[in-house]
């Protein structure tokens, strides 16, 4: 394979890459509005806004990276993520304002899980960076700061939801 096609093959691979974490990040914020919806007027509702802010100018850096490669969003990738979260609502059993108990619990769990795919993506791309000129420039180690915190504030709230859930 020569050198030309090798590149673009890479091109092509991280492409898809960028494009499944962004539909990640589709899935995440819609699970995010829905469950700020279910609790107005609380400490939850500032905290789904404060983390649908995060992840949104986070899904704004994949949006420019993929944009660097001249790649587009993959709207089958994005109409996956949508799909795959409201199958999540029902397996979560999420329904209209009744977001609680293990519900509740396992959504966090799956924004936990999320959140640490996002970490293991910028420290994936920065070591990719030494060979992709293209992913020079962003600050990864902060994007990574960011995903840790995210995902411990997210903690912060799964183990308060399994204490209630939980309940004797």
């Amino acid at each position: 394979m020569s050198e030309s096609t090798t590149a673009d093959v890479s091109t092509k691979e991280l492409g898809i890459y960028l494009n499944d974490h962004l539909a990640g990040s589709v899935a995440a914020l819609e699970l995010i509005e829905y469950l700020s919806k279910n609790y107005p007027d609380s400490t939850l509702e500032i905290f789904f806004a404060e983390l649908h802010a995060d992840i949104s100018a986070d899904q704004d850096v994949l949006r420019d990276l993929l944009r660097t490669f001249e790649e587009g969003e993959s709207s089958v990738r994005k109409a996956g993520a949508w799909l795959a979260e409201k199958v999540g609502r029902a397996k979560f059993g999420l329904s209209e304002h009744q977001v609680s108990g293990t519900g509740l619990l396992e959504a966090l769990e799956g924004l936990t899980l999320g959140i640490t795919g996002k970490q293991l993506l910028w420290r994936a791309l920065q070591s990719a960076s030494d060979t992709t000129p293209q992913l020079r420039g962003l600050d990864y180690p902060h994007l990574e700061q960011r995903a840790r915190e995210q995902r411990d504030r997210v903690e912060e709230k799964r183990l308060a939801a399994a204490r209630e859930a939980f309940r004797a």
